[in-house]
């Protein structure tokens, strides 16, 4: 049996390079002075709620690289059921969820939660990185961005 592949529809790295260079620089902007280990789990999170496959490949990978645990990985989907995550984690998580799903608002509740357990600057590090996942999550969903390609 053969897995179904699903074609990609373009290389926007390649079609709109000068946009494409832009995310970068600012995702490389929003990752400074965050730990490592959180912001892939964010970037995994964002990117299974937008069910970006090329992304959740990108990143479980990375998140391995940076010291990430099996288990920690496969309950993220999970992570509100799970003990594995610490409370700023989860503080991280519940943010991403509700910046991710804008539509239904971030309440005083999760902002309030997420501002606990960051600084001023760290939180405002966070919810960049978290607009830009989500940025990188729609161009590669919208394209068709294959998993295991650069």
């Amino acid at each position: 049996m053969t897995a179904f592949q699903v074609p990609q529809r373009m290389n926007f790295s390649t079609v709109a390079p000068k946009v494409f260079k832009a995310v970068l620089a600012l995702d490389a902007a929003a990752r400074e002075g965050l730990d490592p280990v959180l912001l892939e789990l964010v970037q995994i999170r964002a990117s299974q709620t937008n069910h970006c496959a090329y992304c959740i490949d990108y990143h479980t990978s990375d998140a391995r690289k940076a010291g990430e645990r099996e288990e920690r990985i496969y309950q993220l989907s999970a992570w509100e059921e799970s003990s594995l995550f610490t409370e700023q984690e989860r503080a991280a998580l519940a943010l991403t969820e509700a910046v991710t799903r804008l539509p239904e608002g971030v309440s005083d509740e999760v902002y309030n939660e997420a501002a606990q357990h960051f600084g001023e600057k760290e939180l405002a590090q966070l919810i960049a990185l978290i607009f830009t996942v989500n940025a990188w999550n729609r161009m590669n969903v919208t394209t068709r961005k294959t998993p295991g390609t650069e």
